[in-house]
Order: C-alpha cells, then sequence, then structure tokens
C-alpha cells in the first residue's frame, strides 16, 4: 500500500485516479481498479460523451471512482454526485482530496426522486458489501434498512443544469425514467438491473429513452450498460474559424416553435416541413446547445414572407447584445430589401409587453430597419433565411470573421467621434442586485482627479455611446456588459483597462470580445481583496467585489493610465458597510 505523506493512504490507481484504502476494497477490486476494469463500461462511455465544461450529475456514486475519472480525464465544469449509502461518503470525500477535485466534485447523501409525491425520507436497504445496496428489498440477501432523505428531481435538474447523466442506482433508474424530465440533458450512461424488475423493467427502461429522443452509441454500450445520445443533439458549437457559424441556409415553409417556459435550457427551435430540426437554427452557449429540438406541432400560424432568422430574443441587454444579434452578419451577405423582417421566439414566453426601445435601436445601429416579429405561438413562414451563430459567449465570442466584418461595415456607420479623451465606463448607477465594485463611487471622484470623465452608459441612447466610445484613447471601466458594447463600437486606437468585480468566466470572454473586435487586449486590473454577498441571495454573480485601492492605482500607473501620486487610501469598512446597507456581509 502507498501512502503520500499526511494524506489518506492511497490502495490503487484507476484510469489517473487515485483511491483511498477502505473497507470496501478487496484484492479483486483493487487488482480490477489498476487494469481499468473497474465500472469499465460505466467509464467508457462517460468519456465518450463528457465534454470539456459540461456539467455531470452522477446518481448512484458508489465509492466515486466513475465520477472523478470523468472529472480528471474529461474536464467537465463541475461533477454532483448523489450516493444513499452515507458509509461512503468518508471515503468519497477522501478521493475527491487527494486527487484534488474539491473544486470540481460534490457529493450529497440522498435519494433522489421525480415523482411529485416525493416523501422527506425513504428505506435504503444496506447489503454487508456496499455492492448491490439498493431501495429494493428483496429478501434474497440480507440487509440493514435505514432512512436516507430524498431530493427532488425537477429542483435538482433546474439548479445543477446538468449535460450528461450517470446513472447506476440499482433498480430506481427505472422510475426516475418514467417520472422524471429529460429536458436539457445531451447524453446518458445508464446502467440496467433487469434482476429488480425483470426484462420488462428494462425494456420500459429502453423505451423512456427512445421516446425522449435518447439513441443507443452501440461503439461503447453493452447488454446492461448503454451510452446514448440525443441523436439530434450531435452537432459541434458554433467555432470563429467559420464552418456552420458562416453558413447560411434558406428553408421553405418552415415551422419556427417557441418555448413553452422560460428556462436556462428550453425546447424550442425551427423545423423544416417534414418536421426535421434545422440545425444551423441551434443556440450555443460556451459548448452546451440551449436550444433543444421540438415536435411538430399540431396546429401552426400562417405567417406570410420571407424572413430572417434572428435566434432567442433576450428582454435584458448585456444578453441581447451577446446572444440575440448573433446572426445579424448576414445582413452583409443578403439583400435585406427582400426580407419581410427578423423572426426570433422569446426567451421568456410569459413577457408579452412592449420590448425596451435599445433593441430597434441596436438594429439601427446596423443600418437595419426590418420590423422584428416574436412568435409566441408555434408558426409556419413561406421561407425563412437561417444563418449560422457568428457569435456569443465561449470560444465564439472572438466572432467569426463574417461577424466581424459586418460589425465593421455596418455598425455605428456614420456616427462621429464626440466626447473626452479619457473616460470612466461606471457601474455604480445600475443597483447593487446587478453586481458592483464595492467603493465605485470613491473611485469615481480619483478618477476625476485624473482628469476622466464619468460615463454611466446606460443614461445616454446608443449613438452617444458609440460616440463617446469612439472619441476616447484612454477608457477604464470596471467589467461588465458596456464593455461588450464598446467591442462593437470603439475604434482601434484605444486602451482599455477593465477593472474585476468578481471571479467569473464571463470575464474572459468580454476580454476576448474586446481584443478582436478592436485589435487592443484590455489590461487586467485584479485587486479583489474580499467578497460581499447579499443575506438574501446566494447567487454569487450578485456579489460585490472589494478592491484594493492602493494595489489598483499601482497597477494603473503601470499601464499608463494615470499619473502617480499619493496613495489612494483603503476606505474603512465601517465606510464600506455603509455603501452596502445592512443587507451584505463578507463571503
Amino acid at each position: 500500500m502507498k501512502h503520500l505523506g499526511r494524506t489518506a493512504p492511497v490502495a490503487a490507481l484507476c484510469k489517473g485516479v487515485k483511491v483511498p484504502a477502505s473497507p470496501f476494497l478487496n484484492e479483486t477490486r483493487i487488482r480490477r481498479m489498476e487494469e481499468g476494469r473497474y465500472e469499465g463500461d460505466e467509464i467508457a462511455g462517460a468519456l465518450a460523451v463528457v465534454r470539456e465544461g459540461d456539467r455531470v450529475l452522477e446518481l448512484g456514486a458508489g465509492l466515486g471512482i466513475v465520477g472523478a475519472v470523468v472529472a480528471r480525464n474529461a474536464r467537465p465544469e463541475a461533477v454532483l454526485s448523489f450516493e444513499a449509502n452515507p458509509n461512503l461518503l468518508p471515503y468519497i470525500q477522501a478521493l475527491y482530496k487527494i486527487n484534488g477535485l474539491e473544486d470540481v466534485m460534490e457529493v450529497r447523501n440522498a435519494v433522489v426522486l421525480a415523482s411529485e409525491a416525493r416523501p422527506e425520507a425513504v428505506a435504503f436497504h444496506l447489503r454487508n458489501s456496499f455492492l448491490g445496496s439498493s431501495l429494493t428489498d428483496t429478501g434474497k440477501r440480507e440487509t440493514t434498512p435505514i432512512e436516507v432523505p430524498t431530493a427532488g428531481w425537477a429542483d435538482l435538474v433546474r439548479g445543477f443544469r446538468p449535460d450528461v447523466l450517470i446513472l447506476d442506482i440499482e433498480g430506481a433508474e427505472l422510475d426516475l425514467l418514467r417520472d422524471g424530465d429529460l429536458t436539457g440533458i445531451r447524453a446518458i450512461v445508464i446502467e440496467f438491473h433487469p434482476d429488480l424488475y425483470g426484462k420488462p423493467g428494462t425494456s420500459a427502461c429502453k423505451d423512456a429513452l427512445r421516446a425522449a429522443g435518447f439513441r443507443k452509441r452501440d461503439a461503447v454500450s453493452t447488454r446492461f450498460v448503454w451510452t446514448c445520445e440525443r441523436e439530434d443533439l450531435n452537432a459541434q458549437p458554433p467555432h470563429p474559424s467559420g464552418g456552420w457559424s458562416e453558413e447560411i441556409v434558406e428553408v421553405e415553409r418552415p415551422v419556427v416553435v417557441p418555448p413553452a417556459k422560460r428556462s436556462h435550457v428550453q425546447v424550442t427551435g425551427v423545423l423544416d416541413a417534414n418536421g426535421h430540426p434545422v440545425s444551423h437554427a441551434g443556440h450555443w452557449q460556451k459548448e452546451r446547445l440551449m436550444t433543444h429540438p421540438p415536435a411538430m406541432p399540431r396546429a401552426t400560424e400562417r405567417l406570410p414572407g420571407r424572413w430572417l432568422w434572428g435566434g432567442v430574443l433576450w428582454r435584458y441587454f448585456p444578453h441581447y447584445i451577446t446572444e440575440s444579434i448573433t446572426r445579424l452578419w448576414a445582413l452583409d451577405r443578403i439583400d435585406a430589401a427582400g426580407l419581410d423582417g427578423i423572426l426570433y421566439v422569446p426567451k421568456n414566453p410569459k413577457r408579452d409587453e412592449a420590448l425596451p426601445g435599445f433593441h430597434m435601436a441596436f438594429l439601427r445601429c446596423m443600418g437595419c430597419s426590418l420590423p422584428m416579429h416574436i412568435a409566441r405561438a408555434p408558426v409556419q413562414a413561406d421561407v425563412l433565411v437561417v444563418p449560422g451563430q457568428g457569435f456569443g459567449l465561449g470560444e465564439i465570442s472572438r466572432g467569426t470573421e463574417a461577424f466581424r466584418r459586418a460589425i465593421s461595415n455596418r455598425f455605428g456607420r456614420g456616427i462621429e467621434p464626440e466626447g473626452p479623451e479619457r473616460l470612466y465606463v461606471s457601474r455604480s448607477k445600475l443597483g447593487a442586485n446587478r453586481g458592483a465594485l464595492l467603493g465605485e463611487p470613491i473611485l469615481e471622484r480619483l478618477l476625476e482627479a485624473e482628469g476622466y470623465a464619468v460615463f454611466h452608459p446606460q443614461e445616454h441612447p446608443l449613438d452617444v455611446q458609440i460616440a463617446r466610445y469612439r472619441a476616447a484613447r484612454k477608457v477604464i471601466a470596471v467589467e461588465g456588459s458596456a464593455l461588450h458594447f464598446y467591442a462593437y463600437a470603439a475604434g482601434r486606437d484605444a486602451d482599455v483597462a477593465m477593472i474585476l468585480r468578481r471571479r467569473s468566466v464571463s470575464t474572459g470572454f468580454i476580454s476576448t470580445h474586446v481584443e478582436s473586435f478592436t485589435g487592443r487586449a484590455p489590461l487586467w486590473i485584479d485587486t479583489l481583496r474580499r467578497r460581499w454577498r447579499s443575506k438574501e441571495s446566494a447567487r454569487s454573480r450578485l456579489a460585490i467585489g472589494e478592491p484594493d485601492f492602493a494595489e489598483m492605482q499601482k497597477q494603473l500607473i503601470a499601464g499608463g493610465f494615470i499619473a502617480g501620486g499619493p496613495a489612494w487610501p483603503q476606505p474603512l469598512e465601517a465606510e464600506m458597510q455603509a455603501l452596502l446597507g445592512p443587507n451584505y456581509r463578507l463571503d
């Protein structure tokens, strides 16, 4: 047995994962782990379908090895595991720790149920060997019943938003597949247990998977373990190098189906006249397809004319300018005079009030006067022109060449630079519920003393924002959506400093967008020392970052944005708390 200093002793190595010693291991299991045969079918299937950046939900963690191998080798964003046997949890957590996976993996002691009549706890029958412990007591072997808390499937999926589901729950998979909504899940790795529910139960599991749109991948499936994917979700995400992201397809008599409800991943999109999904119409966020193809509706409304597909329409400015304008590059390729308008589906189908004015204002900035039509019920147009997704969140935030060219050719054409050469783009008037930099009013006064004009973009029309950004030669901005708009509007001869207010992958997307579209990489000013969180919300994106003012000053001086001078003082904690109010606490 190997030892790692003060860490738990390691009994085996399975596909790069160190397995800590435990009373649940024997020589046979250790040998199978060392040979890579332990849970080999599940591991092979999971590694075949989990992509970098995925969110993986594992029900039935066992010793934690399958999830850990996936986390180490496939590099998902997160793995959330559930295990009903409480005796296994210390060893699962030790496995996470010795492999350095604690930031990626989490295990919870609960049984996940999809039934609406879910009890608070259920009986779970432990065997002497952890293998085969189950919700079902077959009476064939001696077991010890214990009470285990339950978790609701719908709430779990809504909160965690899994891309891949790994199921090894000793027979409980039948009820889960019957009762659970699998919307949003791209792939499933499942072990069947016919000894608990017979051949009819196995057939029922497979029928439920097929009915949900999943198809078995034969190369990584066996009689008792299936790896399956939605057959219509195997397209690749958009890429700035081109491919389908720069293609335009025309669809005759298309059917556009809006979502039934607002959710992170939605069932919505475009079908051809025969009911087949039009893959070019799908919307991606990072590596994830956010729109799953719908079924052909029984009834549709007629929408005469030739329309440009706009995609999913967001009402919220930051998402609109990054996710709802991603196909407007086609205006550079086609004659807008031959179009009747731009056709969207709503992100939130329950909101039908008039749109904020910035939607049409952005189109005017693109030199487009076409009307927008929002499909709130299934519609069938005569013709739909469907451009690929040329921009968005993820690697595609660089934009395709066609998208960047369209922005360069069209956006804000004719708007002349007007305004100060030194501009500070502030978030201080947006309110704490949008996420903020603590002490920003203090920072504004310090930068005004350095000759910067404080600019609140939300108070100005888009054409004024464009003029200001084009006039500025030095721009300092707190990280946020204003920099996405800046990337569209600015010229190529300004320096930008981006002050971080949070730790987020979105910061990288903003930086990539600015650099790709302006040719200048922003200077990252990362001086966060603490984070304050609202007592009313656990959402990390709404946390407020507290910067180190003196260090911020040093970095701005080093970057050539301000002159030297007396060190900027750090506001007192009481002053910070007064700025925040009583509803915030240190994280």
